[in-house]
């Protein structure tokens, strides 16, 4: 899935805050469900305008920029 299938941002939409695309969902809502200890599942059920797949896309975009970011560090 590409990443514009996942989550884009419009200045016309909620600001340009970055939302889930198709939906007015910010994706800050499924970090926030996430770092609150609730599953997946509830979050999806939350807002069930955001698929599954675009849900995992994002945790794991995130991963890979997280991975990314680490092995490009150089210890100071």
């Amino acid at each position: 899935m590409k990443r514009a299938d996942i989550f884009h941002s419009d200045p016309n939409i909620l600001g340009g805050t970055p939302v889930f695309t198709g939906t007015r969902v910010p994706v800050e809502s499924l970090i926030d469900h996430l770092k609150s200890g609730i599953r997946l599942e509830e979050f999806l059920d939350d807002f069930p305008t955001v698929t599954r797949e675009q849900a995992e896309g994002f945790l794991d975009l995130a991963q890979k920029a997280l991975l990314a970011e680490e092995g490009n560090a150089h210890p100071p």
